[in-house]
């Protein structure tokens, strides 16, 4: 086994700074960046990949919508905290030079319907970070770059259930945009230089680290607490829900075998649930006297139906998906004690 590395790493630039004491760098391990990880999805996995002993995990996130609270411990030599800002060029090079990463996780994005239709300048921002973390990279022998994307890039459903390379891309909103754009960068980089990716779609991914922002835990905490469930028009739009565990086990499985690289993968439940269905459903499970209450629809943002193949999905996962109703009472014993 090659020898353990050690020295001392300051960062400093115009939005951070940050001291590594005496970091250990060890060939011997598996060094993963994850952009984005005091999210939901960032911060659930960065919390599974420290479990193993072979990982030694640095998380970026400017703060702005992630919550340190949905990190691992802080303390320990597997795990590293960095806030700063990948769009900034100045913030992300120190970090992805000091480390020699073999893979990257881009999960930074401004996320959420409301948040990203009345902040679309921050959202075209967001090719920013796409194009700097491809370039570091590139530059400095990142064996494999996984890329959030989006079950929006398919807009208004022309097919169902949505395929990864047969359903064309249909939506105009500036957040698909940027995930369609980052979609080409990685296919662009492999192509030319050789870098390999995948792209997640991502559908509707909840779990205990998701806010209140999103349908499920919003649903569920109006349910818990007893009051109105909101709903945008008649709430016969469908989603499909996956539970954290699935996407996280699937991630892993992505990650571990090579065979999947350059894969475009739809991860997410093939199972179609009503808005509606969904709040009725939750109001059962908590017995909650929670009142539905529609509201007038969104302008735009909110597409009749979604609903993945999930194909790829299923066969790198190797087990049923967590059905709704088990995933939903794990939520619900978690944010029980929140509300409580």
């Amino acid at each position: 086994m090659p020898p353990a590395r050690r020295w001392r790493i300051i960062f400093q630039s115009k939005s951070f700074c940050f001291s590594y004491p005496s970091v250990i760098w060890s060939e011997s391990l598996r060094n993963i960046l994850i952009t984005g990880g005091a999210g939901n999805i960032g911060g659930s996995l960065a919390c599974r990949l420290v479990r193993d002993p072979g990982n030694h995990v640095v998380v970026v996130d400017n703060l702005v919508t992630g919550e340190i609270g949905k990190l691992p411990p802080l303390e320990g030599p597997a795990f590293r905290f960095i806030k700063a800002d990948v769009n900034d060029l100045s913030d992300l090079t120190p970090i992805m030079t000091a480390t020699r990463f073999d893979y990257v996780f881009h999960y930074a994005a401004l996320v959420g319907v409301q948040r990203t239709l009345a902040n679309p300048v921050a959202v075209l921002q967001d090719v920013d970070g796409i194009r700097n973390v491809l370039s570091l990279a590139k530059n400095t022998g990142v064996r494999r770059v996984f890329y959030a994307s989006s079950s929006e890039v398919y807009g208004e459903p022309v097919e169902l259930p949505q395929h990864e390379q047969t359903t064309p891309l249909n939506s105009r909103l500036p957040y698909a945009i940027i995930k369609n754009l980052g979609e080409s960068y990685c296919r662009s980089y492999h192509q030319e230089f050789g870098l390999e990716f995948n792209v997640f779609r991502f559908f509707n991914t909840y779990g205990p680290k998701q806010t209140t922002d999103f349908v499920v835990p919003k649903f569920m905490d109006a349910a818990l607490r007893g009051q109105d469930i909101t709903i945008y028009g008649d709430g016969q739009q469908t989603r499909t829900f996956c539970y954290i565990e699935d996407n996280l086990d699937t991630t892993v499985a992505v990650l571990d075998d090579p065979r999947w690289s350059g894969e475009t993968i739809n991860i997410g439940s093939d199972i179609e649930v009503t808005v509606l269905q969904l709040a009725e459903q939750i109001i059962e499970m908590t017995g909650s006297s929670s009142r539905i209450v529609h509201l007038p629809p969104l302008p735009e943002g909110d597409m009749t139906r979604r609903c993945p193949d999930i194909t790829k999905m299923k066969q790198a996962l190797g087990r049923p998906l967590t059905p709704l109703a088990v995933g939903m009472k794990h939520l619900q014993q978690a944010m029980s004690t929140l509300v409580a």
